[in-house]
């Protein structure tokens, strides 16, 4: 018999909310077990298993962060979307670092939950619709997904593991790089490389 108000979602958010103190690769099940005043077993009747957990959380992080990022865009196109974009994305990679690598590392996720997630759909929806406002087309929309990703993605890591020891400010190289992204994608090179 489950304990009266545990659920899936109550243990997700737990361990979710675990990732963001300790690190994603720390969260267990005895810990998570232990910040809900449940026994380990009681946590099997919702999530199977470590893993299982991790995609919840994986999944609860893509939505909010997309609601985050659908938020700040609205009503905004071009550089001002871009902007809003990468800020919200860099935002919310700062205020929930757990949850953020869970959306970032590949992680097993149960078929029928992903199915029925619209985080992840709706965050290639926002992005390709942003990149759309600069006037890209596949494949070039795909490479520049990966570019943003990229971009974002390393200065968030880099900036998270302390690497930017100089004195120019990490937000001042922050601004620099959504200027040039902005033009790189107003000049988008023309034909494939190879």
């Amino acid at each position: 018999m489950a304990r009266a108000g545990l659920t899936a979602e109550r243990v997700t958010v737990a361990g979710a909310d675990l990732a963001d103190e300790v690190g994603l690769d720390q969260v267990t099940m005895s810990e998570v077990a232990r910040r809900l005043g449940v026994k380990d077993a009681s946590l099997y009747t919702h999530v199977r298993n470590v893993e299982d957990l991790r995609g919840r959380i994986a999944l609860l992080a893509a939505d909010e962060k997309t609601v985050r990022i659908a938020e700040a865009t609205a009503g905004l196109a071009g550089k001002d979307a871009l902007v809003a974009y990468a800020n919200a994305w860099r935002e919310f990679a700062h205020e929930h670092p757990g949850r953020y690598m869970a959306t970032q590392v590949p992680i097993r996720i149960d078929p029928e939950l992903a199915a029925k997630a619209t985080g992840p759909r709706r965050a290639v929806e926002l992005t390709y619709s942003m990149l759309r406002a600069y006037g890209l087309a596949e494949p070039d929309l795909t490479d520049a997904v990966r570019v943003l990703r990229s971009t974002f993605h390393g200065f968030v890591a880099l900036e998270a593991a302390g690497g930017f020891a100089h004195a120019r400010t990490p937000q001042q190289t922050w601004a620099r790089t959504l200027d040039a992204l902005h033009v790189l994608l107003e000049h988008w090179p023309e034909g494939e490389s190879v």
